[in-house]
Parts: structure tokens; C-alpha cells; sequence
């Protein structure tokens, strides 16, 4: 029987190895399809875990830190995805290898009594740990009176350190834009919308900007993500009235790309030529597509994901784009070090759709950013490494032919087993739900032995600010 070492090797999606008798060259063969019926077969333990665990609790100060967001991604979604992609007793590489893994609280606050709001949105949720200040609904890193309260990634600005933001979506969404801006209403995109959603926050009113503008300001070293439309969009005033916003950032210096070869091509980010990657016009397209979600009870034959024929060659993914920010802000190690943001954005927005594969291919591309970044830190020895979410999400594995509320769908895994997904937190053609349970945290290198237990979201503010000794000013 194969142990559970084996095991976890071959359900990973690593192929098993063989060497050829003629060449000697070593060529990939399919993983054989395991029993899980046999005692202990399903283990996934290799022995006594103590000394492994207590290896992993090191220091409290690291130079770098890597946060990796999956919005949406909840403990369903995460095996929703493991299950499709890998099989039951599968692994991820990525998401799946962090050593140190606890449980966080999401809830955010009620504007008007300051009561936990059970329920949050990605605006409050990002706030919390961009900030360490709960807050309600909407809000972009500013507390409950609306007060703006300084990111994690000013923080490390102000004391040097290089920064990144990547995203999947459009930069100006709830979880780069807490980063880089203070808004009362995370709708506030371009000046147009802020001087009808957020006329405090508008130019001419003497506020701080639309959430573009700001994060033009804020300036990150490296910023990679969607929204290219908002930067089309003209200044209403300021230094740069009547000028486009992607004018501005190029007269402000900005090196600006398009596609993975204007990527590829960067070989310098900092203060002097920061990069802004633009490879969208709104949100960046999915790795998958799939069958619809309908009101059958599951009965359906179950059908695989196929690639989405809008995700173009030309598009970098979110582990291009998060090797080539580590690549620029690493610098050779010549600097003071870095903090970056990587956000997997879609599972959300897929599972307001009801779209299982497009929600699931997120997940899959989050867990192949998350391999780059274990792979820099364990070959860097000085950066952590935490991987968690936002906010859990509406999607439930459920029995293929049962009778329930809502829609679902039927896909066939890498178990070549059916999986039926349901989706009731909303009537079919609607917006699915966020939900408010509590979420994993994972962590790697020094400090993460801070989010074992439960925690809260506000707490990985100060766990990230120890490790990187970022001082917070108070707004």
C-alpha cells in the first residue's frame, strides 16, 4: 500500500516518474487512480507532524511579506476546487502547503450603531486587515466616522520598503483599492462617480480623489490588474484637469503595459519608473468555463470545465504576474525589502454568477500564485508567506438528485466522480450571497505562528506590521 507521503505526491497532480530504458530521460505518466477504502488509506498525515510544526514557528521579523487574497474563497470554495482539480484526497501545491493554518472572523460593523454587521462585503473585510480597523460596508480604509486610516502598504512606503498590488480585477476594486485610497464608498472609481457618490472625496471639493486617482498618488512601485476603462476617464480638477488619468500616470512617470510581452518586458519598477499593468477593461477574464447552474436538483450529467475562449495568450495570469512582481520588487536583494498584495478576485464574482468552473479556475490560478511565492521564500529564508480570504461565499457540494432550494450544476472531477454544486443564497438570474462564517488563514516563515487558533481579521494587520516593524499613524 502507498503511503501517505506517496500518496499526497501523486493526488497533487504531480504526475509519477518514470525513466525511459533507451534514453534514460525521466517522462510523466498518469497518476494511477488510488483506493480509498482500505484502513487509514485516506490518511494524510506521514507520521508524527510535532517536529515538523515546531520547525516551522521561526522568529517574529521577516524582509519581506506576500499576502494572497482569494476573494470569496471560503473553506467550500477552496474544496470545491481541490476536489475538481485534484481529486478528494488531492493537494494543492500552493494553497495547500502552508505549514501553519488557523481560523479569522469577518464580520464588519453597522455605520450607525457600531454592532457586528454578520454579513460583510470585501470593502470592510479589506479594511480590517489593511488597516486593523473594523468598519462597515463599502467603506475604502476608513473607520466607522469615516475617518481615513493609513494601508499596510503606505505603512511600509513611509518606512521604505518597496510595494505591490496585483489583482485580477479592476485595481480600483474593494481589495487592491483599501491599499491605496480612502473613500466612503467603494463605488468611487473615476471622478465622475465620486462627485456623484463621494462628492467629499472629489478634487475640486478638496478631498483626496476618486480611488485612481489616489492610487496614482499613493503610488505603488508595482501595480498589475484590470480596470484600464477608469483610466480613460478625464480629471475634473487638479494639476492634471482636463487630462485622462492614464495621461496623468504617464506624465507622472508611470511605465505602463498591456499584455504579457509589455510585462515580460519591465526589467526596472520603482519610485522613479513605477509599472502599471492595465490588461483589461474591467475585470480580467477567467482560466475556465462550464455548465450552467439550473433548478434541476443536480440531475444532469455531470461535464467538465473547458479553457474560456475570451482568456487570450496575451493575458498574463495571476502566477505571471505575481513571479514578475516579486522579480521587480525583490530587486536582487539589494533594497530594504517588500510588501505585496496578490488578490484572486473572480471566485468571488463567479460565485455571485453561479459559475462553478469559472469560480473553480480562480481558485486553481490563486493556488499557482500562492507556488511562486512558497517557492521565492523558501529559496529567499527572509519573507512570510499567508494566504487567506475575504469573506466566505455562497457555494455548497451537495447530493447529485436531491431536492433543494436554488440551482446547481454537475461536474465530473479528477476523480472522475460527479460533484453537484448548489448555489441558494439568491433566485436564479440574481446576485449569490456572500456568507458569514469564519475563513482560513495559512502562513509560512517568520511570524506565522501568529495565526494558528482563531483570530481576527484585524489581527493580521498587526501580525504583518511585527514582522515587517511598520509604525502606524493614527488618522
Amino acid at each position: 500500500m502507498l503511503n501517505p507521503k506517496t500518496r499526497r505526491l501523486l493526488r497533487s497532480g504531480l504526475a509519477a516518474l518514470a525513466i525511459t530504458a533507451a534514453t534514460g530521460t525521466i517522462v510523466a505518466v498518469a497518476a494511477p487512480a488510488l483506493d480509498l477504502a482500505g484502513l487509514h488509506a485516506a490518511n494524510r498525515l506521514d507520521g508524527d507532524q510535532t517536529k515538523e510544526v515546531r520547525q516551522s514557528v521561526i522568529g517574529g521579523k521577516a524582509r519581506n511579506v506576500i499576502l494572497l487574497i482569494g476573494d470569496g474563497m471560503g473553506d467550500s470554495e477552496i474544496t470545491i476546487a481541490r476536489n475538481y482539480a485534484k481529486g478528494a484526497a488531492g493537494r494543492f501545491a500552493g494553497i495547500d502547503a502552508l505549514p501553519l493554518t488557523g481560523q479569522y472572523t469577518t464580520y464588519s460593523l453597522n455605520k450607525t450603531t457600531g454592532k457586528p454587521d454578520y454579513d460583510p462585503d470585501s470593502a470592510a473585510t479589506g479594511t480590517a486587515w489593511a488597516t486593523g480597523f473594523k468598519t462597515y460596508d463599502g467603506a475604502i480604509s476608513v473607520d466607522v466616522q469615516g475617518t481615513a486610516q493609513q494601508s499596510l502598504l503606505e505603512m511600509a512606503k513611509a518606512k521604505g520598503l518597496r510595494t505591490g498590488n496585483v489583482t485580477t480585477a479592476e485595481l480600483q476594486d474593494a481589495t487592491p483599492a483599501v491599499l491605496v485610497s480612502h473613500v466612503l464608498a467603494r463605488s468611487c472609481y473615476g471622478p465622475s462617480a465620486t462627485l456623484k457618490t463621494c462628492p467629499e472625496a472629489a478634487l475640486e471639493n478638496g478631498g483626496l480623489g476618486s480611488i485612481t486617482e489616489q492610487l496614482i498618488n499613493t503610488r505603488p512601485d508595482v501595480s498589475l490588474g484590470g480596470g484600464a476603462t477608469t483610466f480613460n476617464e478625464v480629471a475634473t480638477a487638479g494639476a492634471y484637469q482636463g487630462k485622462t488619468l492614464k495621461q496623468q500616470a504617464y506624465e507622472r512617470g508611470y511605465q505602463i503595459v498591456s499584455d504579457k510581452a509589455g510585462l515580460d518586458k519591465v526589467k526596472k519598477a520603482n519610485q522613479d519608473k513605477p509599472l502599471l499593468g492595465l490588461f483589461a477593461a474591467g475585470n480580467m477574464a477567467v482560466r475556465w468555463v462550464g455548465p450552467e447552474a439550473t433548478a434541476d436538483g443536480g440531475k444532469k450529467d455531470p461535464a467538465r470545465c473547458t479553457e474560456n475562449p475570451d482568456r487570450l495568450a496575451t493575458q498574463p495570469t495571476l502566477a505571471d504576474m505575481t513571479s514578475k512582481a516579486i522579480d521587480l520588487l525583490d530587486a536582487k536583494r539589494n533594497g530594504p525589502g517588500f510588501f505585496l498584495q496578490v488578490e484572486g478576485a473572480s471566485i468571488d464574482k463567479q460565485d455571485h454568477a453561479a459559475n462553478a468552473c469559472g469560480q473553480i479556475g480562480e481558485t486553481v490560478d490563486l493556488d499557482e500564485a500562492v507556488k511562486v511565492a512558497l517557492d521565492f521564500a523558501a529559496k529567499d529564508g527572509n519573507t512570510s508567506v499567508f494566504v487567506t480570504a475575504d469573506h466566505a461565499h455562497t457555494s455548497q457540494i451537495v447530493d447529485a438528485g436531491s431536492v433543494t432550494p436554488g440551482i446547481t450544476v454537475n461536474l465530473l472531477t479528477a476523480d472522475d466522480a460527479p460533484m453537484t454544486i448548489n448555489y441558494a443564497t439568491a433566485l436564479k438570474g440574481s446576485s449569490m450571497q456572500h456568507t458569514g462564517s469564519q475563513l482560513r488563514i495559512a502562513g509560512y516563515g517568520p511570524g506565522a505562528a501568529n495565526i494558528v487558533g482563531l483570530t481576527d481579521q484585524t489581527d493580521l494587520n498587526t501580525t504583518i506590521r511585527r514582522i515587517l516593524g511598520l509604525d502606524r499613524k493614527r488618522g
